[in-house]
Order: C-alpha cells, then structure tokens, then sequence
C-alpha cells in the first residue's frame, strides 16, 4: 500500500466518523440547548466501485472524483468493468505475427507459430518495444533430411528434394513435421554392357555416377563415347562407343581406286570408264576379323542416241547399255522467238533414270523456239536436239453483248496481255443479218468492204494488232476510219448486223483464232449506205449514167478505186 493510498483511507475514516457523529445527535430525544448543529458533508470516495480509485479533480474546482483503474472502463461508482483491449482497438495491438490474449483487468501478447519475440520471453506486452521475428528454421542442420533442401518462408518452411533425390510418399514441397514425405538418393541399376567392351571402373549407381568401358583385345575403338552416366531419370545413359575388329590391309577392287579408309573401313570409287553397277561401295571390317566388300567395277557404254520428240514438249532417247544403272542426267534447255528479240526463256532441269529409253517432258512456252542440251553426269556425254513448241488458240477477251440502235455504236472489251501479244490481232467482222447466222472462224478469209460481191456480205472493218491495245478497248462500228487495211464503214439505215470479233494469231505458216459475237446492231445512214455503192470495175471501164451521187460519198471514196460505179436511186456516176 503507496502512502498516497493511506493517507486517502484515514481521510475517508475521520470521514465516516463525522458523519456517525451527526447522525447520533440528531436522532437523540434530547435537544442540548445552545448546540450548533453543522450541516450534512456528501463523501464521494465512499461512493466509489471497489476497481474504481479515487482521486482529485484536475480540473481546479476541488473535490474528489471516481475513476476505473487501468485495464476497466465504467463511470466509477456503480460498474467498472474489464476492458478486452485485444478487441477494443482497431488494430493489432500485439503488432504483426502476434496473438493477444485478454486478463481480467489486463492482457498479454504472444508470437504466432514460426515466430520468437526479441525479448526471448515467452509473453510480453507491447509498450516494451518487444516484436515478433520470423525463426529461421533452415538453420537447423537436417531438419529436411537425407538429400532435402529447406526454403525458409515467412513463419514456416517448407522441403524440396536436392538434385539426384526423388520425393517418396508425396510430392514437392513438403513439411517433415508434417507430411510422411522424404527425399531418396536416385538409383540406376546394374550398369549396361557393351559390345566387343569391358567395364574399366568401380560400379556406382547412384545419379551422376560414370561408368568407363575400353575395347577388347583384337578390336579397336571406332567411335561413340566410352561412358555410360547415370541420369535424373535413374536411367543410364551410354556407351556408345563402337569396337571394331583388326582386318589388316584392305582388298584392291579392279578398275577402282580408294578415296578414304581407316582400319575398320575403305571407300572405293570406279575409274572413269568404268562404274559400280549395284555393290556397295564400302569395305567394312566384320567381326571375323575379314574384309567385306562387294563392289566390282564395269564398263561404261556411253551415249544418248536415238533421241525423239512427242507431244510437242517430251524427249524420249536410247541410253547406254549399262545393266540398269541408275543414271543421272542434266538438261538445259533455251528458248528464243524471232517475233520478240528480247525474250529469252533458259533452264534447267536434273533428273535420274534406270531405263533403257528414258523419257522427260519438260514445261515449255508456247510458240518458241527451243535448244535443248542433254549430258549424263557419269560420262560427262552431251547430245543436242531441238524442240519448235506451237502456239495455242488465243484466249476470248472478255466483252459485253449488245444489242444497239445507234449510228455509231460503241463496244467495249477487256483482255488479259500476253506474252504472244506481238504476233496476234484483232479481227472486227461486220455480217448482214438475213436469215441464219453461219460464220467459219477458222476460215482465212479476210475480205474487204469495197471487195465485197454485193451490199449482204460479210467484211472486215478493222484488223488492230494486240501489241497496241491496253487492257481495255472501246471500239466504234461505222466511224468511216481505215484500221490497218480495212475501212470502218458506216452501217445501212434500218439493216440488222452481227458484229463478231475475232483474235487471230499466227506464227510462220500456223495461225490459230477464236470468235466471240460481240453485238447485234441496226444502221442508221440513210444517204451513205450501200444501196449507193457497188464495186469497182476494171480499170478504163465506164458506168452509164449521171452526176447526182452525193459528194460526200464521191471524196470519201475516190481514193479507194481509181474508177469507182456508185448507185443512187435514179443514177450511175462513174468515177475517175
């Protein structure tokens, strides 16, 4: 007991006897005459909970007052009860990794499994400057066991097996406390046997453990690796080594030469001449301690003869008489048009063949001239031969069908450019519609306006060359223009005509063409028509007749013929 605490106790005595005092007079039936009587004095600290102090009011008006002592909350007098600070406060009072634990009147902290307090006692509070570290449990040697590898983690740890263990009843990671997992040295087994070798160094089957071998007596290393090494997967890996058995010298193959060997084995090669017609071409030392070879050497017929074209762009020719040797041959081949100066088509070609007459058929370009260079790559033998390729029916341009009323209709067309654009053009047939349509687009004719028997036939109103036409073209029936050698004449009023177009191509004396109908068309030139135009007759020759022909058609045509006959209605006009 503190002396500020006795002092308080004989306040509240004297206290308590006063007020004894007063109330003994004032209930006594006799009155003393000339007594004063002191009025009532309320005692606070009597009031107080017994987990209550009292004390002086701080704040200067005197007088005691009731406060819960630390650890209680209440107003003093009538309850003081335990403050649970681990749930008061809004945060972790114990601070981090800690576990508050609340007393009556008090409470205590205590470190989290995995942690230890800096103060080493088992309990603490936290004004102390006292905290939780995390225990590093890897520092205890083995703690993981045999081939285990510990990872501290913030308040625990965990195992792992070290490289060359395997985890046993479980799986990585894992705690020895507890799990019934441990780590286990990986085996290999009995170590692998070699051919032809023996085992030099200790058996040792644990991973990483290495095994060396050496050939037998009578054999010689070759190659591959002369250990076998135990592996993560408790597999061994190797030998690989290769012991092959002493020949001595190897064996000479007639008309060959030996272009490499060792003491296991040779590679011959035939003589120019000669070639292998089907042994191998190596000698191996066998495990009898022989030589193996056979390979022999045979004379080589050379040459490529007889040498025939078919189907325009296939070779077939006699080989040599070599048993069915495989042969290997080089092509080239040139192609040149003397229609198109710069064009140049070269290649080449590899191919092989066992048969007596080979046969080859190569990927040429049409309408070109071709050089073609054969050489058997054994001999080194060259044959030449030619090959002129045709050309092809030239491909339909794409056009719109029409049916026009028009005194000058236009069509249109687009095309694809081509290589054998330089020997093809375009052929626009005018044709008199009277009855069935019937047009040869094979035939050669090529026949002209002014040349034509009477107004219903046929002719050619332009002949343009492709080399000269874009992608797209519109063309102009009846624009009264010359188109290389033919006249573009104007269509007869109210007559019907088929317009077809036609692409001829022609390379020396082949020629080939293809037509589409381009339009359907009705004239409409009521005073230059054909009803006024005739023929050309023979020179000297005059037509009968007057001067009332328009002189529009008279110029038009006078260059034409140098006598021409036009027909009006009423009159013949010869001209001169």
């Amino acid at each position: 007991m503190t002396p500020r605490t006795n002092e308080k106790l004989t306040e509240m005595l004297l206290r308590t006897a006063v007020v004894v005092t007063a109330l003994f007079f004032l209930s006594s039936p006799v009155l003393i005459k000339g007594t004063k009587v002191l009025p009532e004095i309320f005692d606070v600290c009597a009031t107080c909970h017994p987990n209550a102090t009292c004390d002086e009011k701080t704040d200067g008006s005197g007088g005691f007052t009731c406060n819960c002592m630390y650890g209680f909350v209440g107003n003093g007098r009538t309850y003081c009860e335990d403050k649970d600070e681990c749930q008061t406060s809004s945060y972790n009072i114990c601070g981090r990794h800690t576990a508050c634990h609340n007393t009556y009147g008090s409470f205590y902290c205590t470190c989290l499994s995995g942690y230890s307090p800096s103060n080493n006692m088992a309990i603490f509070i936290p004004n102390d400057g006292t905290y939780c570290h995390d225990i590093d449990e890897c520092k205890v040697q083995g703690i993981c066991g045999e081939g285990g590898r510990c990872r501290n983690k913030p308040g625990f740890f965990e195992c792992e097996c070290q490289i060359g263990y395997q985890v046993q009843n479980g799986s990585v990671p894992f705690h020895p406390r507890r799990d019934q997992a441990f780590c286990k040295a990986v085996e290999c087994g009995p170590p692998p046997s070699a051919e032809h070798a023996v085992q030099i160094s200790p058996t040792r089957n644990r991973y990483g453990s290495m095994i060396n071998y050496r050939c037998k007596e009578g054999f010689l290393w070759r190659g591959g690796d002369n250990m076998s090494f135990c592996g993560l997967q408790g597999m061994w890996k190797g030998p690989s080594l290769i012991c092959e058995a002493k020949c001595g010298a190897v064996p000479e193959v007639p008309y060959s030469e030996i272009v490499w060997q060792n003491d296991s084995m040779a590679l011959h090669r035939c003589m120019n001449g000669y070639y292998n017609p089907g042994g191998n071409n190596r000698s191996v030392c066998g495990h009898n301690g022989q030589w193996n070879t056979t390979m022999h050497c045979k004379e080589l017929d050379y040459g490529i003869n007889d040498i025939h074209v078919f189907n325009e762009k296939c070779l077939r020719w006699k080989a040599g008489t070599n048993s069915g040797k495989k042969e290997d041959y080089k092509m080239v081949f040139i192609g040149v048009r003397d229609y198109q100066k710069i064009f140049r088509d070269e290649r080449r070609r590899y191919f092989s063949s066992s048969a007596a007459r080979p046969e080859v058929c190569l990927d040429l370009l049409p309408a070109t001239n071709y050089t073609v260079n054969i050489t058997t790559m054994s001999a080194l033998t060259s044959t030449i031969t030619t090959i002129n390729t045709s050309i092809p029916a030239p491909p339909v341009p794409e056009v719109t069908y029409r049916d026009v009323e028009s005194p000058l209709p236009t069509l249109w067309l687009r095309r694809s450019t081509c290589s054998l654009d330089p020997i093809c053009l375009y052929e626009v047939f005018v044709m008199p519609v009277e009855g069935t349509l019937v047009f040869d687009c094979n035939s050669p004719r090529t026949p002209h306006f002014f040349n034509q028997g009477s107004c219903h036939g046929e002719y050619i109103a332009a002949q343009i060359q492709l080399k000269d036409v874009g992608k797209e073209m519109n063309f102009t029936i009846g624009d009264q223009q010359y188109y290389g050698q033919f006249y573009n004449a104007p269509l007869e009023n109210g007559k019907d005509y088929s317009i077809v177009l036609r692409t001829v191509c022609q390379w020396g004396q082949i020629s080939k063409r293809s037509c589409v109908i381009w339009a359907k068309a009705r004239g409409l030139y009521p005073e230059e028509s054909c009803a006024y135009w005739t023929h050309c007759p023979a020179a000297g020759s005059v037509c009968p007749g007057s001067s009332s022909q328009p002189p529009n058609a008279i110029s038009r045509l006078h260059h034409v013929c140098n006598e021409f006959c036009v027909q009006s209605p009423s009159t013949v006009l010869s001209l001169t």
